[in-house]
């Protein structure tokens, strides 16, 4: 297992080392003594599984408010995603930066994304499944989220007509987000 931080502060990259023969694959997915060596040390409270069925769906940008934040630590166990996360935290030098990862069964990486955070990921196979596990519990009365197409954000998406939910059809400009919550503070 090899962690190595991502451009913005508090994210890290996890690559995953498969030990692997003839029967298939035996991998580490969370140690907590590597995890302490980063500061990354979180109690992890819920775990998550999301399956998306057909190519170009996107999940997100979502996040929860405090108290109910989240840490999530992400990682595709079946098909191939690009994970986007932007940084939404108050105080934070990065504020309304983002970055991206591929996820994929083939390339075993997890991303771990700190509180603060909007999450949201494309699907870039027929078939995706991910999983991922937070430090707190889902609260719908704290969720927030982000339009994915807002200009101000610019993220570079590898479609230009997702499928989406309802729900996040209505999700926040990055402006009215300022305007209304100023940030999230952590």
């Amino acid at each position: 297992m090899e962690i190595k931080q991502r451009k913005i502060p508090g994210t890290y990259e996890i690559i995953l080392s498969p030990i692997g023969d003839n029967r298939g694959f035996f991998m580490r997915t969370f140690d907590l003594n590597e995890f302490n060596k980063h500061g990354l040390n979180k109690m992890w409270v819920q775990e998550n599984h999301s399956k998306s069925s057909q190519k170009g769906i996107i999940r997100g940008l979502h996040f929860q408010f405090p108290p109910y934040a989240e840490t999530k630590l992400v990682r595709c166990i079946r098909g191939k995603i690009l994970d986007v996360f932007l940084d939404l935290r108050k105080d934070s030098n990065t504020f309304g930066q983002w970055d991206s990862i591929e996820l994929s069964e083939d390339n075993k990486k997890m991303i771990f994304i700190p509180r603060g955070f909007a999450h949201g990921f494309c699907s870039l196979t027929e078939e995706s499944e991910v999983l991922y596990k937070v430090d707190n519990f889902y609260a719908p009365e704290h969720e927030g989220g982000l339009l994915w197409n807002d200009p101000d954000l610019g993220i570079e998406w590898p479609i230009s007509n997702p499928i989406l939910s309802e729900k996040d059809k209505k999700n926040l400009r990055l402006k009215e987000f300022v305007e209304k919550y100023e940030g999230i503070w952590v």
